[in-house]
C-alpha cells in the first residue's frame, strides 16, 4: 500500500469537480499542467483564469520532499515557524553527505562517522515534527520519490532542483528553496508566477541506441540552460506513451537544465505499471478512476500551438544519441559528430571514467540496459579501458540489480559500485590522483559545470545515457560511435557492439530487506532537538534585520561576476556540504567561483576600505564588520543550476542587500525574495558595463519600493563622475513584505504570534 493513501484519496475526490471549474473559467480546453496547477489553488476552485508567466498565485501543495544537504537549513527555519507538526506529509532523504572512494560499504560507514552529527539532527527534527526519515543508503531522494511518493495529478515541492523528477508519474513537482519549504510545512499558501507552456510532441518510438536521456539532451540543445525558465514543459504524443515511466522520470528530471519550472506527463499505461510494480496498486486503481482528468484534453494535444506558448516536435524514429558538454549541459552533439567536435576543440579524447547513476539515470532499467553492454564487453573479449563507478538509484533498486545479477555484470569489469546516493553528481567524488590536470570523464548525470564533480576545474565532464556511458568508457575514447565504429578485442579481432537491451521493470519483481525508511514518532512534543554551540556542522539560526525604511545608501559593489554563474559558483557543493547546516561557517565559500569581470580570476576583489584584493567572503565580512552595505552585478541566468538556498542566505548573513543582474534563473530569484534581500534586473542590460569596481552605490528611491515600479540606482564613479541605473524587480505586496520584514520567516514567525 501507499504511503499516504488517505491524502491521495483526498486529492482524486475534489480533481473532477476542480477541473470542471477551471476549464469553466478559462473557457477552452486545458493541458495537464493547468489541470493539475488549478486543481491546487489554494483557494479551491477556480473562478477566473490566470496570466501565463505574470499572475503570481498561491497554490496548495500534497507534500514536500528534502535532501539532507538542504533540508538542515530548512528545517532550521521550519523549528523557529512555531509549528507543532509539519502539515502536509514530508520526507528528508540522507543521500548527498555521502562521499564515493573506495566502495559502498566503506564510504556508508566512513560517511556515518564524519557526518553523524547531521544525520542525528535531521532524525530527532523529523521525530518531533512528523516527518519521514530515509536514512543514509537509503537511496537518492528523487529515486525514493519516484518509487513510494509521486502519484499522477500530484503538486510537490522539494528542496531540491531536481525534484521535478516525479513529473515521469504525471506530477508537478517543484524545486524550492527551504522557505518556500517552510511555507507549506506551516500550512500557509505557496506562492508561484503562474508558469507560461512549453508543449513537446513526440512522435515516433525510441530504438536502438537512443534512450529517453537523449530526448532531453536535444531539448536542451534546442531551449539552451534558460530557455525553459518561467515554464512548465509538457511532454505529449505517441513517443510519449512509449516510453517507460522511470524513462520519462529521467526527461523531467533534467528539465531543471533548462531552467524550466518542472516538467511533467500525462498518465498512461507505463505509469501504471510502474505504480503497480512499485506496490502502489491501490494508487493505480485511484487514478484508472479519473484517468481522464489525469491528463491534457484530446482537443489540447490535438492543436497544440493553441494552448502552449511554444511548441517543440520531436521524432523519435530519427533520433541518434547525445554527448552534452562539456562544462555546460545544454552543449549538444549528436555521437555521430563528437569526434569531430571534440578534435576541433582540443578535447581530450581519452575517457579516464565512465559514472552511471544519480537522481537522473539509476533507475532498474538504466542499470539492465547498460549492463547489457557491459556483458558484451566480457563476451567479446575486450578489455574496457576506462574505470567504472555506478551508483544504484536507492536500496530497492540495488538489492533487486544485484539479485538479477546486473551489479555482478560491472563488478566483472572492475566496477566500483558506490553507495546508493549522489556521489560523484554533487561533487562528493573523493577521486585518486586528480588535481588540476586535462582529463575527460562521460556520466550519465544532469550537470557538468567546471568542478562540480571533483573539483578539478579541467575536468571535462560530458553527459549521456547510460548505455552510451558504458560503450564509451569500454572503448576509452570520447569520439567513438557504437553505431558505426568497431573495437579491437584481446585477440586482434574487429567486434561491433550490439545495440542495448534492458527491462522496464525487473521480470521477478522489486525485493529489498530494508528500504531504510523510519517512520516519525507517534508524539514528537517530547522530543528535545539539541545543537552544540560549538559545533562547526550545524548553528542555530538569528533572524535577518528588517529594513529600515531608508534608502541604501553608501553602499560598494562586492564582485560584478562574469559570464556564466551558477549556484556551484556561489555556494560550492563538495566538501563545503559539510556546512551546509552552519551558515557562518559556509560563508566562507561565497562566490568564490565567480569570475571577477575586472581581474578574470576567481576569488578575488577589491576592498575599497583598505584597496587591496582578497577572497570574496572575507572582502563581504570586513564591509559588514565596518557598517558598510554591498551589492553583487551579474551577468545572464543568474544562478543557474541547484535550488539551493545557501546562495541567497550566504550573501544575505555577510551584509549583502542587492543582487543586479541581467536575468534570473527562477529559484535563485525567489530565494533572494525569500531572504529578504533585493533581486534586480538591469532595465537596460547595456548598463552592465556601465558599473565600475570602485563604484559607490546609492538608491535613489528605494523608500517608495512598491509593485510595478522600476528603482533608480545611482553609481558614482572612483573620480566624481555619476550614471544612473534603472533596476526592475519582479515584486508584488506580498514579496515586498518579506523585503521589509527582513525575510518572509520574519514574517511567518510574526503571523504565527498573533494566531
Amino acid at each position: 500500500m501507499a504511503f499516504d493513501i488517505d491524502m491521495i484519496k483526498a486529492v482524486y475526490a475534489k480533481f473532477p469537480s476542480r477541473i470542471a471549474a477551471a476549464r469553466k473559467a478559462v473557457g477552452k480546453p486545458l493541458t495537464l499542467s493547468e489541470k493539475i496547477l488549478y486543481s491546487h489553488l489554494w483557494d479551491g476552485d477556480a473562478t477566473s483564469t490566470f496570466e501565463r508567466g505574470k499572475s503570481y498565485v498561491d497554490f496548495a501543495p500534497d507534500r514536500v520532499a528534502m535532501q539532507d544537504a538542504t533540508a538542515q537549513m530548512a528545517l532550521l527555519q521550519f523549528m523557529q515557524a512555531g509549528k507543532p507538526t509539519a502539515a502536509v506529509p514530508s520526507t528528508v532523504h540522507c543521500d548527498h553527505l555521502i562521499l564515493a572512494k573506495e566502495g559502498a560499504k566503506d564510504d556508508l560507514r566512513n560517511s556515518l562517522t564524519a557526518s553523524g552529527e547531521v544525520f542525528n539532527f535531521l532524525e530527532s527534527v523529523s521525530n518531533k515534527y512528523g516527518i519521514g526519515f530515509w536514512k543514509p543508503g537509503a537511496g537518492i531522494i528523487h529515486q525514493v520519490v519516484l518509487e513510494n511518493y509521486a502519484f499522477p495529478g500530484g503538486m510537490m515541492i522539494g528542496t531540491d532542483s531536481h525534484t521535478v523528477n516525479a513529473g515521469g508519474l504525471g506530477m508537478v513537482a517543484i524545486g524550492v528553496g527551504g522557505a518556500d519549504a517552510v511555507d507549506v510545512m506551516a500550512g500557509m499558501p505557496w506562492e508561484l508566477k503562474f508558469p507560461k507552456l512549453i508543449g513537446v510532441k513526440l512522435t515516433g518510438k525510441l530504438s536502438g541506441w537512443v534512450a529517453p536521456k537523449d530526448v532531453i539532451l536535444k531539448v536542451a540543445g534546442i531551449l539552451t540552460v534558460k530557455g525553459g525558465t518561467g515554464a512548465i514543459v509538457e511532454y505529449f504524443g505517441p513517443g510519449a506513451k512509449s516510453m517507460s515511466a522511470t524513462g520519462k522520470g529521467t526527461i523531467c528530471n533534467m528539465g531543471a537544465e533548462i531552467g524550466a519550472t518542472t516538467s511533467t506527463f500525462g498518465y498512461d499505461d507505463s505509469m501504471d505499471r510502474y505504480l503497480r510494480a512499485t506496490d502502489r496498486a491501490d494508487v493505480a486503481d485511484l487514478a484508472n478512476e479519473i484517468k481522464e482528468h489525469l491528463t491534457g484534453d484530446d482537443e489540447v494535444y490535438a492543436n497544440p500551438q493553441q494552448y502552449f506558448d511554444q511548441v517543440i516536435e520531436i521524432n523519435l524514429d530519427e533520433m541518434e544519441p547525445y554527448i552534452n558538454g562539456p562544462f555546460t549541459p545544454d552543449r549538444a552533439t549528436p555521437v555521430s559528430k563528437m569526434k569531430e567536435e571534440a578534435e576541433k576543440n582540443g578535447w581530450p579524447m581519452d575517457v579516464e571514467w565512465g559514472l552511471i547513476g544519480s537522481c537522473t539515470n539509476s533507475s532498474y532499467e538504466d542499470l539492465s540496459r547498460a549492463s547489457s553492454i557491459a556483458q558484451q564487453a566480457i563476451d567479446k573479449n575486450l578489455k574496457t579501458k576506462s574505470e567504472f563507478g555506478i551508483n544504484p538509484g536507492s536500496e530497492q533498486v540495488r538489492y533487486t540489480a544485484e539479485r538479477d545479477g546486473l551489479l555482478g555484470i560491472f563488478e566483472n569489469l572492475n566496477a566500483t559500485i558506490f553507495t546508493n546516493a549522489c556521489g560523484p553528481c554533487i561533487g562528493q567524488w573523493e577521486r585518486a590522483g586528480n588535481n588540476t590536470r586535462v582529463n575527460t570523464i562521460v556520466h550519465s548525470f544532469n550537470r557538468n559545470f567546471s568542478k562540480r564533480a571533483d573539483g578539478n576545474p579541467n575536468t571535462h565532464a560530458f553527459v549521456t545515457s547510460p548505455e552510451m556511458v558504458a560503450a564509451i568508457a569500454i572503448s576509452g575514447n570520447l569520439g567513438f560511435n557504437p553505431l558505426t565504429d568497431t573495437l579491437t578485442n584481446e585477440n586482434g579481432e574487429q567486434v561491433k557492439l550490439d545495440p542495448p537491451v534492458g527491462s522496464e521493470l525487473p521480470a521477478k519483481g522489486f525485493a529489498v530487506e530494508d528500504n531504510g525508511y523510519q517512520a516519525p514518532a507517534a508524539n514528537g512534543g517530547s522530543v528535545e532537538v539539541k545543537v552544540n554551540p560549538d559545533s562547526k556542522r550545524l548553528q542555530l539560526l538569528t533572524p535577518f534585520t528588517p529594513w529600515n525604511g531608508k534608502n541604501i545608501t553608501g553602499a560598494k559593489l562586492l564582485i560584478k561576476a562574469f559570464g556564466k554563474c551558477t549556484t556551484d559558483h556561489i555556494s560550492m557543493a563538495g566538501p563545503w556540504l559539510r556546512f551546509r547546516g552552519h551558515l557562518d561557517n559556509i560563508s566562507d565559500n561565497c562566490l568564490i567561483g565567480a569570475v571577477n569581470a575586472y581581474t578574470q580570476s576567481t576569488n578575488s576583489v577589491k576592498n575599497q576600505l583598505t584597496g587591496e584584493y582578497g577572497p570574496v567572503p572575507a572582502t563581504a565580512r570586513a564591509y559588514k564588520a565596518a557598517g558598510v552595505p554591498s551589492i553583487v552585478v551579474g551577468d545572464h541566468n543568474y544562478g543557474e543550476g541547484s535550488s539551493r538556498e545557501h546562495a541567497a542566505m550566504e550573501p544575505r548573513f555577510l551584509g549583502v542587500t542587492t543582487v543586479l543582474v541581467k536575468s534570473f534563473a527562477r529559484i535563485h530569484e525567489t530565494n533572494l525574495k525569500k531572504q529578504g534581500m533585493l533581486g534586480l534586473t538591469f532595465a537596460n542590460e547595456a548598463d552592465y558595463d556601465k558599473v565600475q569596481e570602485d563604484d559607490t552605490i546609492n538608491f535613489l528611491d528605494l523608500d517608495q519600493f512598491t509593485e510595478g515600479k522600476p528603482l533608480n540606482i545611482e553609481f558614482v564613479h572612483a573620480y566624481g563622475s555619476k550614471d544612473v541605473i534603472v533596476a526592475n524587480h519582479t515584486y508584488n505586496e506580498a514579496q515586498i513584505g518579506w523585503f521589509k520584514a527582513g525575510s518572509a520567516l520574519n514574517l511567518i514567525k510574526e503571523e504565527n504570534k498573533k494566531g
